[in-house]
């Protein structure tokens, strides 16, 4: 059969969109984008052909001839079924989620770049019922007038830390934002040279200030500071005392740096606002569970803080929301500056937010229901068993190139939060005969998966840390897959081994 006899059979676009394996993706999508995607199937259909017949070279001849005798054996329907199901294929990677579930095994349990904080249950429920209803965001029921979107989840945030008063933007470096741009713009803002931090995403703590309007006033040296270093500082143009809580590096040795307390008094002095910028924000003692400590809000409040900055999405567990509490006075200036308008958050992250902080109304049941905790809280021997339940598949499915064995390792807790503090834990370690260059081609090959598992490399090993893993079967399906597809990448080249 030629080449334009082949093209005279392809079925028209209308046929195809009858095929029985198109109806439910009709349904879903709506017919505009199949009857594209069976168009561009058929494009791809019409290449190929053309290409098998042009080629010059003698190997991919072989290989064309072979796609177009396939073919010159099929009739239209079986065509017709072809490429519906290479339309389907289209279809997959067109409606793709923008955002795709991971494993994350990298032993970084808040990773920053992988989402940060799971979310329980409730607060996954709360966003749906938000997103798909008319909710009273802003709409006091009692009156019938306007309401204010932080009274939903104000008094609880109180409750739990000790405050006065509260508000929620959308993550803490907006938070640190307004809170200065309200308070001390065009004024000088005190604060330690040792506590000048880079935040990630290369924000600097001096950046952040000049974009809120106000102006850094360096006290002390960078690894001690002392109470006569912001006494003599303050002047007239001083607008607050500032402490940024080192929680992403440490400096160790000789050192020296300002009690919260002490801060609070020379402020207290000198007639201005004492802010602390907690960054994590953790909300109950972390050694209770057996964890690092960590300063909590609550107690920075009781040490005299006026205001009190932190993230939802870090050690509280919860969506990505920045968290200012503090003095009533102070947080209704705050609210009432312009841009709280521009960092709010929407109904969603509220209802998130809200249902996360219900749960610390009951700490003692936390490392159960909240998944930040579950994780971080997750016995060792459970972690081994896993461990030894998985090598064996993970061993089966990667062949003899590579070695699969249980190895101890170290998680930590990530997003900047007690840096130096790791958790035992364990891992599958896998080596490669290739070594580095066959673990970069392995790791490359597990993102690529239906659901990606992202790993770390570290001396010459890849490290799947299994701290964070809940869905054994669904890893191991995909381990499954990834010995199919190796398989088939083996077979073919075992063909062209055969060929040349």
């Amino acid at each position: 059969m030629s080449v334009n006899s082949l093209f005279a059979i392809l079925p028209p676009v209308d046929a195809i969109l009858q095929e029985s394996l198109l109806t439910d993706v009709r349904q879903r999508l709506g017919n505009e984008p199949v009857k594209l995607a069976v168009r561009a199937a058929l494009q791809r259909l019409r290449e190929s052909i053309v290409v098998a017949e042009d080629s010059g070279s003698a190997e991919s001849s072989d290989e064309h001839s072979s796609e177009l005798e396939k073919l010159r054996a099929l009739d239209r329907s079986a065509i017709s079924a072809r490429v519906a199901a290479t339309a389907v294929e289209i279809l997959k990677q067109e409606y793709r989620p923008l955002l795709r579930p991971v494993f994350n095994l990298t032993g970084t349990v808040i990773h920053t770049n992988l989402g940060r904080s799971r979310l329980p249950d409730e607060a996954i429920a709360a966003m749906a019922v938000a997103a798909g209803s008319a909710v009273d965001l802003e709409f006091d029921l009692e009156s019938g007038s306007r309401g204010d979107r932080d009274a939903h989840l104000e008094a609880l945030i109180c409750e739990l830390t000790g405050a006065e008063a509260a508000t929620v933007v959308n993550n803490n470096a907006a938070a640190v934002v307004l809170l200065l741009n309200s308070l001390a713009r065009e004024r000088e803002v005190l604060i330690s040279r040792g506590e000048l931090v880079e935040i990630g995403g290369a924000f600097r703590i001096p950046e952040v200030m000049e974009s809120a309007g106000c102006k850094l006033k360096e006290v002390g040296t960078t690894n001690r500071t002392h109470p006569r270093d912001f006494e003599s500082g303050l002047s007239d143009a001083s607008a607050l005392i500032m402490k940024v809580h080192a929680s992403n590096y440490e400096i160790r040795g000789f050192t020296s740096a300002v009690p919260e307390t002490e801060l609070a008094r020379i402020a207290r002095a000198a007639g201005i606002p004492f802010v602390s910028d907690l960054g994590s924000g953790s909300l109950v003692d972390m050694h209770r569970y057996g964890l690092p400590p960590e300063p909590t809000v609550r107690a920075t409040i009781e040490a005299g803080a006026d205001l009190v900055t932190f993230s939802g999405d870090k050690l509280l567990g919860g969506p990505q929301t920045g968290i200012i509490v503090g003095r009533a006075d102070l947080i209704k200036r705050i609210k009432a500056n312009p841009l709280k308008r521009a960092l709010r958050v929407d109904k969603t992250i509220l209802a998130s937010l809200l249902a996360v902080l219900q749960l610390y109304r009951d700490p003692a049941s936390l490392p159960q229901r909240l998944p930040l905790l579950i994780d971080l809280c997750r016995p060792l021997s459970e972690i081994e068993a896993a461990a030894e339940r998985m090598r064996p598949e993970l061993s089966a499915a990667l062949g003899a190139a590579y070695s699969v064995y249980t190895a101890p390792c170290k998680s930590q807790i990530g997003s900047g939060a007690l840096p130096l503090e790791l958790i035992p834990s364990c891992a599958l370690a896998i080596s490669s005969q290739a070594g580095d260059s066959g673990l970069t081609s392995l790791a490359a090959r597990l993102r690529r998966l239906d659901k990606p598992i992202v790993g770390r490399l570290a001396d010459g090993v890849m490290l799947l840390d299994l701290r964070c893993l809940r869905d054994e079967q669904g890893f191991c399906e995909q381990i499954a897959a990834l010995a199919t597809a190796h398989s088939g990448a083996g077979e073919e080249e075992a063909e062209r081994g055969e060929r040349g």
